[in-house]
């Protein structure tokens, strides 16, 4: 059977989920195919952007609408269903955002122009928590630009399990430097966008833990030691309502998990150290078992992602997982096993194993080669699992604990059957060996009908930023894939510095970012230049944002190798991108400018061989992620060397070319390369 899943909400019962169809929220039972269930009235008529339950489950607040902020905020109406009525949630708020039940289902809390504010559902009053928010000078409850961006968070606050306190940052960013973009909206006259930004090396947000007291309406600040330069990236409370907070230094190498007991003592219940980074925490890094004992997933120890149990009470418990390959996610504990996607079966897929909290009784739990995700249901009797591999479109299955397949949600048949009637290129995964020795993960796509006595025109795509991956055994389909259906090879090596292989291979690039990477990326070219099947004269390569910078990088130092290049979005120097991003893999750029400079493509404008090199630069106006600052300085060194480019520019376009010209630049990237490769 076909339908439409999401990601899908697990139901208290562990029996039930409910996912988004139609505006609507259906919900299903795990184990049977029977119809869902609608939880909204049909006169509900709202845009459903995002829901949660109450802890009850007897209401549903309904994000309806969203206006964008940055990446991933927004503004939004919030509506309460209760009882088959929807009423407007949060009257009288201008801006709503990151609203939440407490745990006690009594409140809403919620964010509305940089303040945080508590609505008593039962009383329909509204309470104001803090009131020295503002615009570009302060925040509470919720993230800065590049908390959001790099912590991939936008929520900063937290509730106690007992519901009577509420944990909240306080982000200062009055000494933030201000950004600027300028958007034109089709209007008269253009105006600026103005934000705070930390670029590497400027100052950040300080940032401060704050407790509210529901019942006294009291706040009281927790010290978080005497640094104000560092990082708090994640806060909350174990299962038995102490507050904790995450610590991570400035130069993100020293990371702590501060407990606070009840009568005021604090004490660091983890810690760990690198030379260059500990890896960016996100809220994987600790997961509670129960009220003493918690996961870590830490590289440290030896030299792979793996699951550490620990006390607060007794410290390090024992090694979970070991093995020369990668912890990837936490999928869910009940106590007594873990359930987490790694990378043992190849660093190329996902598989999802459970294994005992004493590190026995491991079992691999999803049979098929290839890229799982998991979902679980409450208390772990179900999953559901999506699977693809590079030939097969998703497939959605639950499964009971032990992996064993209950019932398909989502075969994919009809595409299957219509990719294998066009005889669609599959990728072709296979390593690569450079010149100096360093083994890759690389694949090609192939055209249909490929001759390999025949010459063909090959693009190289990548990313290549620290701790990513581009060749994986999963399904996909995007622009390159137009290509090989004109005649193209497209290849694709994911170089040194790139993730899933271990701490060494991927923190080598430390400290000079776009070395190691380009000089792999400029392998790959003549590794493809040498093929029998390959045209020599014929080589492209393409990338956005970090594989812009790597692109363009390749297209200067790579002295005619290539034919064309393009470069969507690109960092251009590391001084222009954000803090957080930036220092972790680079250190300061007052302890390491030559980090910052030798490889910057703005040293290199010169060496471009426009004879030979046709360039496209592409970027929108409105990026606020990787400013178009980077491409006008580009275009400003270019042109003081005379050099010939091609450039496309997006009025009032993102990083991802939304709202509207994301369709736009992929058909610019393919008539580009019909004409110039």
């Amino acid at each position: 059977m076909n339908r439409t899943v999401d990601s899908g909400c697990p139901m208290a019962d562990g029996e039930h989920y409910t996912v988004r169809q139609d505006n609507q929220i259906v919900r299903y039972r795990y184990d049977a195919d029977t119809p869902g269930e609608r939880l909204l009235p049909a006169s509900a008529n709202l845009t459903v952007t995002h829901y949660s339950f109450s802890p009850d489950e007897r209401q549903i607040l309904i994000a309806s609408g969203a206006k964008p902020i940055y990446r991933h905020s927004y503004t939004t109406t919030y509506y309460l269903v209760s009882d088959g009525t929807v009423t407007e949630a949060l009257p009288g708020a201008e801006a709503p955002r990151d609203a939440s039940f407490s745990p006690d289902g009594e409140r809403i809390v919620y964010s509305d122009g940089n303040d945080l504010y508590v609505r008593d559902i039962g009383t329909r009053t509204t309470r104001r928590i803090t009131d020295d928010g503002a615009w570009n000078a302060v925040i509470n409850g919720t993230t800065d630009w590049v908390y959001e961006e790099e912590f991939g968070t936008t929520r900063a606050y937290a509730f106690s399990p007992d519901g009577s306190r509420l944990a909240y940052l306080r982000f200062d960013e009055s000494d933030v430097p201000l950004m600027e973009l300028m958007r034109y909206d089709g209007k008269l006259y253009n105006r600026a966008f103005s934000f705070k930004y930390p670029k590497a090396g400027e100052p950040n947000s300080v940032v401060q833990l704050w407790v509210y007291d529901f019942a006294t309406g009291t706040k009281e600040r927790i010290d978080t030691g005497p640094e104000t330069d560092q990082y708090i990236p994640r806060i909350g409370f174990t299962p038995d309502s102490r507050l904790w907070f995450h610590r991570l230094n400035r130069r993100q190498n020293t990371f702590e998990m501060v407990l606070c007991e009840p009568h005021g003592a604090q004490r660091t219940i983890y810690a760990e150290g690198a030379q260059q980074y500990v890896e960016r925490v996100d809220d994987g890094t600790v997961t509670f078992v129960d009220r003493d004992r918690f996961l870590v997933r830490q590289e440290g120890h030896t030299g792979y992602m793996h699951l550490y149990l620990y006390s607060i009470r007794r410290g390090l418990l024992g090694q979970v997982t070991k093995g020369a390959w990668e912890v990837t996610r936490v999928v869910g504990t009940d106590g007594k096993r873990v359930w987490y996607l790694s990378t043992e079966t190849s660093p190329l897929r996902r598989n999802l194993y459970s294994i005992a909290l004493d590190g026995r009784q491991k079992r691999r739990l999803t049979p098929l080669d290839g890229f799982y995700d998991a979902v679980p249901g409450r208390g772990m009797k179900y999953f559901i699992t999506t699977f693809s591999n590079a030939s097969t479109p998703n497939v959605v299955t639950v499964c009971d604990a032990e992996g064993r397949p209950v019932r398909t949600l989502t075969d994919s048949r009809e595409l299957r059957e219509e990719l294998a009637a066009a005889k669609r290129p599959v990728k072709e995964f296979f390593t690569l060996v450079t010149e100096r020795g360093d083994t890759l993960n690389a694949y090609r796509l192939l055209p249909r009908d490929f001759d390999p006595a025949k010459r063909y025109p090959v693009l190289l795509t990548q990313y290549s930023g620290p701790g990513s991956q581009s060749v994986q055994d999963r399904w996909s389909m995007d622009w390159e894939d137009a290509l090989a259906e004109k005649g193209y090879v497209v290849l694709c090596a994911d170089g040194r510095g790139t993730g899933f292989r271990g701490e060494k291979f991927k923190k080598q690039t430390y400290g000079r970012l776009g070395a190691l990477e380009v000089e792999d990326q400029l392998s790959t070219a003549r590794y493809a230049a040498a093929q029998p099947w390959a045209d020599p004269d014929r080589i492209g390569i393409y990338g956005w944002s970090y594989g812009g910078f790597m692109s363009l990088s390749c297209a200067l130092k790579g002295h005619g190798l290539f034919r064309m290049a393009i470069a969507v979005a690109p960092v251009t120097s590391w001084r222009f991108y954000d803090s957080i991003y930036t220092e972790i893999y680079n250190n300061l750029p007052q302890y390491n400018a030559a980090g910052y400079d030798d490889n910057s493509p703005l040293q290199f404008a010169r060496l471009l061989d426009d004879s030979r090199t046709r360039l496209l630069l592409i970027h929108g106006l409105a990026d606020d992620n990787v400013h178009f600052q980077n491409t006008a300085e580009m275009a400003r060194t270019l042109n003081r060397f005379g050099k010939r480019y091609d450039m496309m520019v997006y009025p009032d376009q993102n990083h991802s070319m939304r709202p509207d010209d994301m369709g736009n630049v992929r058909q610019k990237m393919i008539d580009y390369t019909l004409e110039h490769l």
